[in-house]
């Protein structure tokens, strides 16, 4: 019997769709059955968000900068495409986080992870928070723990566990920015499910968060980072994933119009310039409202749900500037801002202390975040309004009043997924509705996750799901 190629298509070249295209190409050598891969890119460049510009001696990140090394994903990818060597962690003598607040610059408690304080004396002594502040978050050691399963906001839980003070001055910058969210509407199931393990299982934030700390194994070897990247950017993974993919057809500049079934089972993809792709398998590595586009006209519900995901959108400034004309040492890794404080960024990274050769000698850079799930209207301004408001935010909140020497602008208009309250259940929805079109595959960062290392994951399962029907076929076909 001949042995027909079992033709894949992959939609999207964003980190997903890539690592969807080198996990279906390079993912399981024991695969005998041919794979026709083609990858359908809608823009000119492969990565998505993941862009990094390398200019006169600076390393500028446009989208994420480093990936959480808890979740493996990612390292495991680096190490998969000979990346290893390049892996670095951040500057851990530097580690620092500032919040601005009344007017003064306060660092985060050495010992808070996240939201929950773990070290007694540097919490006690910090001046962010009040001490009426200090006893409600105390309460957390004796305050009844929720019990049922249900999804709530993670304002809501922060208010209930450490009460409105370390919501306001930590977990709203902190966990809201990690995810480009209001608190408010935040799914703490979704985006933090770990904290209401913790409640569940301890009763108190801080009781848990303490007796994980007593229960760590003791190290063994070297331990990674929690935050890697690459030494000349994660640039670098991208192109080392485009070179991957040179087993694939890339067709870069072509936008996908539509996916539509056929009656032999398979899928037809049309194309932007009146060309269709015929597909066994088809991966949508796109966000779910553009997925939602390409499966209206077959699958109504499916497309419906996918569409009312919520996304918003942010810019980033990243300013290049001598080092002699700062007024005060860059000594952490930047600063986030709570939303009471009324500023009109974010927060800041001090990019060239997070991490080593992200500027020339003698030099620094900066990036300011704009925009987000409160108020998106500075990210949707001109690009040197972008930069002007973003000098002059840095010039109330540092003093760094000197002419920069480099400016890059990124803006990413509806870009960033949110994950409101209910996400999971909106996610088990839209899983059973793919689940009846065989042959479909949703990945990226709408629906399990939104950095690095689970949009890889995602891809990845993908890919894994495309070759465990690939070779039931080849059983069958025996």
């Amino acid at each position: 019997m001949t042995c027909t190629s079992t033709r894949v298509v992959v939609i999207g070249a964003g980190v997903a769709g890539l690592a969807t295209t080198h996990y279906l190409l390079h993912g399981d050598p024991s695969v005998e059955h041919p794979l026709d891969v083609t990858l359908v890119e809608a823009s000119e460049r492969a990565g998505g968000k993941v862009v990094t510009r390398r200019r006169d001696g600076f390393v500028v990140e446009g989208g994420p900068d480093c990936f959480l090394t808890q979740k493996p994903w990612a390292v495991d990818l680096c190490r998969h495409l000979g990346l290893e060597s390049r892996l670095i962690g951040t500057n851990e003598a530097s580690r620092k986080v500032l919040i601005p607040w009344g007017g003064k610059m306060h660092q985060l408690p050495d010992g808070v992870l996240l939201i929950v304080p773990t070290r007694f004396a540097p919490f006690a002594f910090s001046p962010l928070i009040s001490p009426l502040g200090k006893l409600r978050m105390g309460l957390d050691l004796v305050l009844p723990a929720r019990r049922d399963s249900g999804d709530e906001s993670v304002a809501s839980f922060v208010r209930r566990r450490l009460g409105g003070e370390a919501l306001d001055k930590i977990a709203e910058p902190l966990m809201g920015g990690i995810h480009v969210s209001d608190p408010e509407r935040q799914s703490i199931l979704a985006t933090f499910p770990r904290f209401r393990d913790i409640e569940r299982k301890h009763g108190s934030l801080v009781r848990g968060m303490l007796a994980a700390r007593r229960a760590r194994p003791a190290k063994s070897g070297k331990e990674l980072p929690m935050f890697m990247t690459l030494r000349g950017g994660l640039g670098e993974l991208v192109d080392a994933l485009s070179q991957s993919a040179a087993g694939a057809r890339c067709l870069f500049g072509q936008r996908a119009l539509a996916v539509q079934p056929t009656e032999a089972g398979a899928y037809r993809v049309v194309l932007d310039d009146g060309g269709v792709l015929r597909a066994d398998q088809v991966v949508l590595a796109v966000p779910a409202r553009v997925a939602a586009e390409l499966v209206r006209g077959f699958a109504g519900e499916l497309s419906a749900r996918l569409r009312s995901l919520r996304y918003v959108s942010t810019a980033t400034v990243s300013l290049g500037y001598r080092r002699s004309s700062l007024s005060r040492p860059l000594d952490g890794f930047g600063f986030v801002v709570p939303t009471k404080e009324g500023r009109r960024i974010t927060g800041c990274t001090w990019s060239s202390t997070k991490f080593d050769d992200r500027a020339p000698d003698g030099h620094v850079l900066v990036r300011c975040f704009l925009g987000g799930a409160v108020d998106e209207t500075p990210a949707l301004l001109p690009e040197d309004e972008m930069v002007a408001l973003a000098r002059e935010e840095l010039r109330d909140l540092m003093g760094l009043k000197a002419e920069p020497v480099l400016s890059e602008v990124f803006s990413w208009r509806q870009a960033h997924p949110q994950y409101d309250v209910g996400h999971l259940r909106w996610l088990a929805e839209v899983e059973a509705l793919a689940a009846q079109l065989p042959g479909l595959h949703l990945v990226g960062s709408s629906y399990r996750g939104v950095g690095l290392p689970d949009c890889i994951r995602s891809g990845k399962a993908a890919a894994g799901l495309v070759l465990s029907a690939t070779m039931a076929e080849e059983v069958v076909g025996r």
